[in-house]
């Protein structure tokens, strides 16, 4: 997963996010070590999509507490499960590989009894924009987001489960 995340994290910030910055954050949030602590951790759900035994995808769910002010402003974290992570590796976009994630993930987040999923979303990234918007998440709030030295402007997104 780990090797996903470093193929894929730097296609969701936005251009001219220094590279070293994007290394940062890897380093710090998705290396080997920290993605065995999030499959270790019971509040956590790790999906991995696969193309013959191929790690092509993968997202992550997060329930419990919100630790960010911006997002409990507008969400309750009772009553919702966060999607923390969602990556698809450049080679598979458009091959509906994320879309069968996200139906995954969904279905998932629902059995967690969750009344809602939300995440954050670069401001810039307009190709996941549309790709959430599509899956029925709407804009709910903003907040920032660290990137090694770097703040992004986020959008909070959030949409109903079933």
């Amino acid at each position: 997963m780990h090797a996903l995340a470093t193929l894929t994290f730097g296609l969701a910030c936005p251009p001219g996010t220094a590279q070293a910055d994007i290394d940062a954050f890897v380093a710090t949030h998705l290396s080997a070590e920290r993605f065995t602590a999030y499959l270790a951790d019971p509040a956590r759900t790790l999906l991995l999509a696969l193309d013959e035994d191929r790690p092509v995808g993968y997202a992550m769910l997060v329930r419990g507490p919100i630790a960010d002010p911006d997002v409990a402003a507008v969400v309750d974290a009772a009553t919702s499960v966060e999607l923390s992570k969602f990556y698809v590796a450049p080679d598979r976009h458009g091959s509906g590989a994320a879309h069968a994630l996200m139906t995954r993930t969904l279905a998932t987040a629902a059995a967690t009894g969750a009344a809602s999923c939300w995440l954050g979303v670069n401001q810039q990234n307009v190709r996941a924009a549309k790709f959430y918007a599509k899956h029925g998440f709407t804009i709910i709030g903003v907040k920032r987001f660290l990137v090694g030295a770097e703040w992004h402007d986020d959008h909070i997104r959030s949409r109903p489960l079933p």
